[in-house]
Order: structure tokens, then C-alpha cells, then sequence
């Protein structure tokens, strides 16, 4: 087994260890052996040492890429792309979606209690709400839970928190400002479990004193406290400037969709960008809009007796005997699509321009929407861009409205024909962004015209030269929110106008 291989001259082992016994006497011969057996321990013990060393690299190193890359490989749902979708080169980065941050260091304070939120309505209605709950838990020191979203609306959606937005980008972000947790610590969840917190609706359009008189110490109190109510429930106006600048922090920064629809809305916008411009037109004429507001101009009578039923079959929507056409003639109404393709067309909207049609099932369907695709041929939808992209969104309305949202923000021109939610957050957005054009419709008006155009009192060139000389200043121009004292629902919304957080006519644009 120790045979050496000949060289110059021939030698074997044994004779080898015969000199060195010459050499070194017979007492240093027993030191020899006993080194010679310990030198494999030693190489034996160097080796698990160089391999725990090696193996702790290989753990550092994946701890790293999991903080680069935790996101979209570590976190969430498989992807929803196949390999060539994920290679192809994609549009620059959405303006919406600010670079990567340096965390800020938390912010130490004496925690006066637990506030847990559940949010109310559709996706912008629930995202304004998160924005005001944020700024309160800062406001009062308080710990704030991740809100939980609303599944039991008329839409039905069941998507988590998580599902929507990148909930740990929400809580790093913000943890200079506020402490949030996913859930409350198990010495807490305790006391909720045993019915011992409080769970109230705030009142809307409150200001910050109604917060830390009557909130703050029901928060001391219960420790815990759950507003089951959010929407609108903190003012426009006459707050401190840090809570408006929190709240736009919020809706700009912190409340980032999921990598998933980030990724969709970039598909969507890098298909639209190739084709040319594009106008996103947010078409709120489904039929749960129908039935709530009692809009039935355009309607059969079949549809009329079927949009009442749905609206007396919710018992939250409070209002039941509603006078329509009362209604459109005061501006209350979303425009029809045959009405919203007059306009567009008034306004001198090129026929061949994309319109993508933000918006869920039109009410009426194809037929309904065959005047508006007859003077606008290039009507596009995200089902019809995405196709099976979409499988993971099926039956989630908040995600499918996410991605109308992201596809809204960056059109070069955003038309929404009613001002709810998704209209003033997304009008909002887009001032935030540089005062990117939107077409603010006055209804009130427009249905008034309309109406004369349609009964020949008006030539067809006095009814466009009028819309455009109406609307030249309704475009999303940089102004002061209009305050009403005392009115907050007729007043200007904050979130459609944060003009706290914009840069005006008297400051250079800045992009952000």
C-alpha cells in the first residue's frame, strides 16, 4: 500500500524507515509514529472546518438574493408567465413605482394601543381609506394592523391584503412614521378573542381632534380598537400638514401592487406603447353602478324593473326611490357609451386613436357599446390583451380594478365619464405625476347639450365648439383644492387634488 514508484534509483519504504531509525535513534522513532497517526485526525478536523465554512458562504449568500429578489421568487404566488413572457424586454419602469429605498430607520415611541381597520367598498375606495388610517395611527402613536379588505360587498372578492399590495414594502416603508404589524402578538389576540376590544364606525369627515378626544382614549381604554367603517372618515381639509403629506406618502409610495400585477400593467403598457398613444376611458356603466345610483336613462323598461330589483336587494344601499332622469339632468349619472362617443368625438378625439376601456361587464353588453365602438374602431380591453394572463384574476375584482388603475395612470390621456373612486384617486395620481391630461367632464352641463344637439337645437359644430371651450380648463391643471366649509361631500376630494404634496404653477414640475 505505501510502495513508491522508482525514479532515478530504486528504493522501497522499508528501507526508508531503517535509515530514519539510524537517524533518529529509537525513542524519537515512537514520537514519529505517533505523529504519523494523528496527522489524519488532523486532516479530518480541517476538513469539517473548511466545510462549515463553506457552507455558511453558500447561506449568506442566499439570505442576500432573497433580500434582492424576496418579492417575486421568494414570496407570493407562482409566477402566472411563461419563460418567453418574462424574456421579453419590457417598457421602462411605471412612473408609479418609486425605486428600490434604503430602509429608514424605525421610529421609537411609546405605543398607545392597537388599531385594527376593515376597509369598506371597492379597491380605491378601501386604498383611500388605508391612506387616512395610516395617518391616524401616526397621529395617535398607536400600532396598526394590516387592514383587512372588504369580501362581502356586491363584488364578493376574497383577496387578502397581500394579494394586492406588496405588504411588506407597506410596513417597511412606513416604519419611520408608524409601527405595522401582519397581526396582532398572541398576549393580544388573546384579549380580542375574548370579546375584550372595542369595534366602532368613526365618524366621516372627521378632523384630527375627533381622533385624539374621542378615538385616543377609547384606544387607552381597550386597548384595541377595530373601526369597521373607513371610508371618508377623515377631512379634506384643515388638517395638519405632515397627516396630508402622510397620506400622499401612502397612496404614492407605500401602497405598491403585488409583483404580479406590477408585472401585468407593464405588459399591458408596453403593448399599448407599440401600437402608439393610447386614451384610457373609465366607463363606469356596469350594472351595479346602474342600480345604485338609479341611472336608467338609455334602459328599457325590462332593464329599469331589473336594476331596481338589485338595488332594493342590498339592504346598505340605503337609497331606493330615485327619480333618474331628476338625477341626469343635476350631473349624478355616468355618461352611456353612446352619449360618451358624442363627447369624445366633440372633443376632437382622433377616431383611430387606442381607447382602452377600463371598466368591468358593460350593462346591455355588445349592443350597448355599439355606438362607441362604431365612432371609436380601436377599443381594447385588458381581456382581450392578456387573455390567459388572467386566470390567476378570474372572480378577484379589487386585482382586476388594480390593473386598470396601473394601465390608467400611465395613458396619455384618462376620460372618466363619473367621478367615483377610481376616477378621483386615479385624477389625483396623475397630478402627482406631473399634471399628465384629464379630461374632467363637466356632466351637468354635457347632459344638458347633449340633449339639445340630439333635438336639433344645436348644429353639430356649436355642440363640439362648446365641449371644447368648457373643458379647456377641466384637464387636470394645476390649481388649489376647492373647499366648501361645512360640505365636505360637495367639496374637493382630497385624494383627487392633494395639491399639499403637488408642485404648482408657481414651482417648477418635478416628476417623481
Amino acid at each position: 500500500m505505501c510502495r513508491l514508484e522508482e525514479t532515478s534509483g530504486k528504493c522501497d519504504y522499508k528501507k526508508q524507515w531503517e535509515m530514519k531509525i539510524k537517524i533518529f535513534g529509537e525513542g524519537k522513532v515512537e514520537k514519529l509514529k505517533n505523529s504519523m497517526v494523528s496527522r489524519p485526525r488532523m486532516k479530518l478536523w480541517t476538513l469539517r472546518v473548511l466545510t462549515t465554512i463553506l457552507l455558511w458562504t453558500c447561506f449568506i449568500q442566499l439570505m442576500t438574493l432573497g433580500e434582492m429578489f424576496g418579492p417575486k421568487f421568494m414570496k407570493g404566488w407562482p409566477s402566472c408567465f411563461t419563460q418567453s413572457d418574462s424574456e421579453l424586454p419590457l417598457v421602462p419602469e411605471l412612473s408609479s413605482i418609486p425605486p428600490k429605498l434604503i430602509l429608514p430607520p424605525k421610529r421609537l415611541y411609546k405605543n398607545n394601543g392597537y388599531l385594527m381597520v376593515s376597509c369598506n367598498g371597492g379597491l380605491n375606495q378601501m386604498r383611500a381609506a388605508i391612506c387616512d388610517m395610516v395617518a391616524i395611527a401616526r397621529y395617535l402613536n398607536v400600532t396598526l394592523i394590516v387592514p383587512e379588505l372588504d369580501k362581502t360587498s356586491f363584488w364578493n372578492d376574497p383577496s387578502e391584503f397581500k394579494d394586492i399590495f406588496d405588504v411588506e414594502h407597506f410596513i417597511t416603508s412606513l416604519r419611520d412614521e408608524v409601527r405595522i404589524l401582519k397581526e396582532l402578538p398572541p398576549r393580544v389576540q388573546q384579549r380580542v378573542d375574548q370579546g375584550m376590544f372595542l369595534s366602532m364606525q368613526p365618524v366621516s369627515w372627521s378632523d384630527a381632534s375627533y381622533y385624539v378626544h374621542q378615538i385616543l382614549p377609547l384606544v387607552r381604554k381597550h386597548k384595541v380598537v377595530q373601526l369597521n367603517k373607513t371610508d371618508t372618515r377623515l377631512a379634506n381639509n384643515e388638517l395638519p400638514l405632515e397627516i396630508q403629506k402622510l397620506r400622499c406618502r401612502v397612496n404614492f409610495n407605500a401602497l405598491r401592487f403585488t409583483s404580479q400585477i406590477e408585472e401585468l400593467g407593464r405588459k399591458v403598457v408596453k403593448i399599448l406603447r407599440e401600437r402608439g398613444p393610447f386614451l384610457v376611458l373609465h366607463l363606469r356603466y356596469e350594472m351595479d353602478m346602474l342600480a345604485f345610483s338609479g341611472c336608467t336613462h338609455g334602459c328599457n323598461s325590462e332593464e329599469e324593473e331589473e336594476l331596481t330589483r338589485m338595488r332594493y336587494a342590498y339592504p346598505w344601499w340605503k337609497e331606493k326611490i330615485i327619480n333618474s332622469e331628476m338625477k341626469r339632468k343635476e350631473g349624478l349619472c355616468p355618461l352611456t357609451p353612446e352619449e360618451t362617443a358624442l363627447v369624445l368625438k366633440a372633443l376632437g378625439i382622433d377616431r383611430n386613436v387606442q381607447i382602452y376601456v377600463a371598466a368591468g361587464e358593460i350593462y346591455g353588453g355588445a349592443n350597448r357599446m355599439a355606438p362607441l365602438a362604431e365612432a371609436f374602431p380601436n377599443l381594447v380591453r385588458k381581456e382581450t390583451l392578456l387573455r390567459s394572463d388572467l386566470k390567476f384574476f378570474q372572480n378577484h375584482s379589487s386585482q382586476m380594478a388594480a390593473l386598470d388603475y396601473l394601465v390608467a395612470i400611465e395613458s396619455d390621456i384618462f376620460v372618466p365619464t363619473y367621478d367615483g373612486n377610481m376616477a378621483k384617486v386615479v385624477e389625483g395620481h396623475r397630478r402627482f405625476l406631473g399634471f399628465k391630461k384629464t379630461i374632467l367632464l363637466d356632466r351637468k352641463l354635457l347632459v344638458k347639450l347633449i340633449d339639445q344637439y340630439q333635438n336639433g337645437l344645436l348644429s353639430w359644430d356649436e355642440f363640439s365648439d362648446t365641449l371644447k371651450e368648457v373643458h379647456s380648463n377641466r384637464m387636470g391643471n394645476p390649481n388649489k383644492r376647492v373647499v366648501i366649509p361645512d360640505r365636505p361631500k360637495k367639496e374637493e376630494y382630497f385624494y383627487s387634488n392633494p395639491h399639499e404634496c403637488l408642485q404648482l404653477l408657481d414651482e417648477p414640475l418635478r416628476r417623481r
